[in-house]
Formats: C-alpha cells, structure tokens, sequence
C-alpha cells in the first residue's frame, strides 16, 4: 500500500500531543498515520472547504487535530496540522476553525 501523504505538525500541533498521555499520543499519531495510507472519513473528515480534522476517540475522550492540505510545489503531497483539542460537543467549535484558518494563513505567508 502506497502513501498517500505526508503529515507536518505546526508548533501548537506538537505542543498539544505533547500534553497529552502517552497512550493517547500514541493512538492519534496511529490513527493519523493510518489515514495516509487509507482513506476513512471517521479518522479524517472535511469540515469546511480548506478545514479538515483528524479524529481520534481514546477512552471516551474525543481528541480532533485540524488541518489543511498543502499541494504546493515540486514535493510530495502534505497535510499540515494545526493544532489540536479536545472536543466537547457534537459540533467544532467556530473558534477552532478560525484558529485553524488564521494558522494556514500564517503558513502560506511565511513560506512564501
């Protein structure tokens, strides 16, 4: 089974798998990792247009870590997460988009 993408984590990505426990760290890299390979919308789902989320559930605990997808230039196709958090209602909330949004703003700018 070939890749399909390659995953890059933005600072507040890393910063918030690294609070986490190891055993939950662990299942989301899992589940994003097995998300490259397969395509499965309950591990990555679109929300909006640009904004997708990569989905994990650990012991009762939904865990979300948004992204975008970067198909610029001469590389391999990569997703960018975010950043992460944990989900409380059934809905994302707005501001998590507009983070997200604002972050891949950011992105772009910077790389150019």
């Amino acid at each position: 089974m070939q890749r399909k993408f390659e995953v890059f984590f933005l600072e507040d990505a890393r910063d918030f798998l690294a609070g986490l426990s190891e055993k939950a760290r662990r299942k989301i890299i899992y589940n994003i990792d097995k998300t490259a390979y397969l395509n499965d919308p309950v591990l990555f789902k679109k929300l909006i247009k640009e904004i997708w989320e990569f989905r994990t559930e650990y012991n009762g605990i939904q865990y979300r870590l948004l992204a975008f997808w970067d198909k610029s230039g001469n590389k391999e196709t990569l997703v960018i997460a975010t950043h992460g958090f944990i989900k409380k209602t059934d809905k994302t909330p707005g501001k998590e988009i507009v983070r997200a949004e604002k972050l891949k703003a950011a992105y772009f700018s910077a790389k150019k």
